[in-house]
């Protein structure tokens, strides 16, 4: 039997659904399917306020092979509940959010169907009304409600809808009216799309190429839901040194890399590099920073203190680091925004996730792949004019000389109190610890400004005034004696485990300040520490 609750994935539904894989059971099945759909219907009749029979709910897919199957159970539990479905097809997490929000289309609620970028023989559903993604606890309703049904569809009126061809028109319009200024359009343009055989290959045939780029180069446009020539992840190793050698190989202008919905987006420079976290973000923020002045930008807890001086020195915005999760900085952006006048300085404009995720609010705060790739090309085009490329909108943005993040394995049954008893612990640790500060405000884990000799060990009284004039000559030849850094420890979203992030302003700064984290950390029984 199903334990229907198992199914939650944040603000998400996931789960196996296709054999193939040794030790994973199939848990979504066409029946589980209808029992979502019928639920999710239920509880969208209380959201909107309409009798079940005047509902609308669109129905679209990615090309996972098991995509067909769920459709089907979804769209015969939305029949057995008394509401219209309607097949979309072939289409992006976006577009589904956008059907519900474009007035030619105007759907109550929304289903895509996805896994993101879990393996081939995952699937799920994410669902939407014009308010945006379902949050953790309307997740939760529907599967509670889901778990009580006999599903019994057998049957539902085949209507088609053209979700992903309206949301492409809405694409080139948004390009068009951006480019207004620019003769020629993207007819100047080179773009290389990778769309790892997912959905977002519309982007490239249906929105660059009508509208003049040349997309030649492109790669991996066609669906197919085997996903043969790279995982479905934008920051995939494999996908991202096929994306870089295409830019390079073409020399192109830009190179666009899509996961399998095409919600999460990475960027390809010139240069054939990547630009990414940080500078993901930088870029983004700079995009829109003109139009909101003294605006916020919220981000994840793992962004850099070169970033903030980037958004708050050069940008003249202000830097939220929040916390792990894009529908918490989501949330938060909306609550900042709640609090402010409309049109008043300070507006949180932008919540993105190292990740790849990135939501604006002039796009109802939805994260959205191919909304931030056309901003970024309709920048690329205006200041390809001028002789520049868009790595320009980010000069002067620093980087950490270090960087990396350890999982540290919780093997303690009771994982969820021994988590909370380390943090707690760090937090008195750190303020007894010569060279660290705790990072005041925070809201995930224990974020620490640590300051730490490179030598491995502390220096001794004895000699102390011998290092010290050694460290006077390295500083006048240039090299540090000490870094700067920071370090963050928090529970890890996923499964029982610490996530340890640290960063230095200069090499040999992580080797220096790890010790003794792992030191602290190292005495709790039910620990893992890296080897």
């Amino acid at each position: 039997m199903i334990d229907f609750m198992k199914l939650q994935y944040g603000s998400d539904i996931c789960g196996v659904a296709l054999e193939g894989v040794p030790g994973e059971e199939v848990v979504l099945t066409e029946e589980v399917a209808g029992a979502i759909a019928g639920s999710f219907a239920y509880w969208l009749g209380f959201k909107v306020g309409k009798n079940p029979y005047d509902l609308r709910i669109c129905v679209g897919q990615d090309p996972r092979l098991s995509g067909d199957t769920l459709k089907s159970g979804l769209l015969k539990g939305i029949a057995m509940f008394g509401a219209e479905g309607y097949d979309a097809g072939l289409s992006t997490t976006p577009a589904m959010f956008m059907s519900t929000i474009l007035p030619q289309l105007d759907f109550d609620g929304a289903i895509m169907i996805t896994a993101s970028q879990q393996r081939w023989n995952w699937n799920g559903f994410k669902f939407f009304t014009k308010y945006g993604n379902l949050e953790k606890e309307d997740i939760a309703k529907i599967l509670r409600v889901a778990s009580k049904y006999n599903f019994v569809g057998e049957f539902y009126e085949e209507r088609d809808s053209n979700v992903l061809q309206m949301y492409a028109a809405y694409l080139r319009q948004m390009i068009s009216m951006g480019l207004k200024d620019v003769p020629g359009g993207l007819s100047s343009m080179h773009i290389v799309v990778d769309a790892g055989n997912g959905a977002g290959g519309f982007f490239a045939k249906e929105v660059l190429e009508p509208m003049g780029a040349d997309i030649s180069g492109s790669l991996f446009l066609e669906p197919d839901g085997s996903f043969p020539n790279h995982e479905p992840d934008p920051w995939d190793k494999d996908a991202m040194a096929s994306i870089c050698k295409a830019v390079t190989d073409n020399g192109a202008d830009l190179g666009i890399l899509f996961d399998d919905d095409a919600d999460r987006v990475a960027i390809i420079g010139p240069d054939g590099k990547s630009i990414s976290r940080n500078a993901y973000i930088a870029l983004a923020a700079s995009l829109a920073a003109d139009d909101y002045p003294g605006g916020t930008v919220v981000t994840d807890s793992i962004t850099s203190c070169e970033l903030t001086d980037f958004l708050e020195k050069k940008l003249g915005l202000k830097h939220l680091r929040y916390k792990r999760g894009y529908c918490d900085i989501i949330r938060k952006a909306k609550d900042l925004n709640a609090e402010i006048e409309e049109n008043s300085p300070g507006k949180a404009f932008l919540a993105i996730e190292t990740s790849g995720r990135a939501a604006f609010a002039d796009n109802f705060y939805f994260d959205d792949g191919a909304f931030l790739a056309v901003q970024i090309i309709i920048n690329a085009a205006k200041l390809k004019k001028d002789g520049k490329n868009i790595t320009s909108l980010i000069d002067g943005l620093e980087a950490p000389a270090e960087s990396c993040e350890v999982r540290l394995d919780l093997t303690a049954g009771n994982h969820e109190e021994l988590g909370a008893k380390i943090l707690e612990d760090a937090e008195k640790w750190v303020r007894d610890a010569a060279g660290m500060t705790l990072e005041v405000p925070n809201f995930e884990g224990v974020r620490v400004n640590y300051r730490v000799p490179l030598a491995a060990e502390e220096k001794t009284e004895a000699g102390r005034a011998e290092d010290q004039a050694a460290d006077k000559a390295a500083e006048s030849a240039g090299k540090a004696s000490e870094a700067n850094g920071w370090f963050l420890l928090r529970k890890s979203l996923h499964g029982p485990a610490m996530v340890l992030n640290v960063e230095s302003d200069t090499e040999g700064g992580i080797d220096a300040v790890l010790p003794r984290i792992y030191d602290f950390i190292g005495k709790y029984e039910g620990t893992e520490l890296p080897q």
